[in-house]
């Protein structure tokens, strides 16, 4: 049997991480779109892998408006300020990082938490893990997903 966190523990986490960077103004509304409208060209991802007590990777995928926007209210920049890639890898890969590290505290440890990885793209995980856990979610009309692989 795999251990995994429960999808109601994800979205709570992934509420009171969102909230806690970008304020309850816009709400963060569960969806239910099987795939969502994440294609290669149009999202950022970022992953972090937990090992240790539990084993797994939580990723998060956001539409690229939504990984911009949340740049730049988190770094407080203005709409006519342009963002450069490091800018958007940071802030995506913090929001991984912050929503991993409260996955981990719910799992069997001790684990460690590995940096994030962040791309331009679609995130991509080992193929020895599944997906136990997702919680698919729209911000000011964009999507986001956050998704627990673990081993099978």
């Amino acid at each position: 049997m795999t251990i995994a966190p429960e999808m109601t523990d994800v979205h709570a986490i992934v509420e009171q991480v969102w909230s806690s960077f970008l304020g309850d103004e816009e709400p963060l509304l569960p969806a239910y779109d099987a795939d969502g409208p994440f294609g290669a060209d149009d999202a950022w991802s970022s992953a972090v892998s937990i090992h240790g007590g539990w084993t797994g990777t939580v990723t998060i995928e956001l539409s690229k408006n939504l990984a911009f926007s949340l740049t730049r209210l988190m770094m407080a920049m203005d709409e006519s300020e342009a963002l450069d890639d490091a800018e958007v890898a940071d802030a995506v890969g913090e929001l991984v990082n912050m929503v991993g590290g409260n996955i981990k505290s719910l799992m069997p440890g001790p684990s460690a938490l590995t940096l994030p990885v962040v791309a331009a793209g679609r995130a991509a995980h080992s193929s020895d893990l599944r997906e136990v856990s997702r919680f698919d979610a729209r911000w000011a009309g964009e999507p986001v997903r956050v998704s627990v692989h673990s081993p099978s």
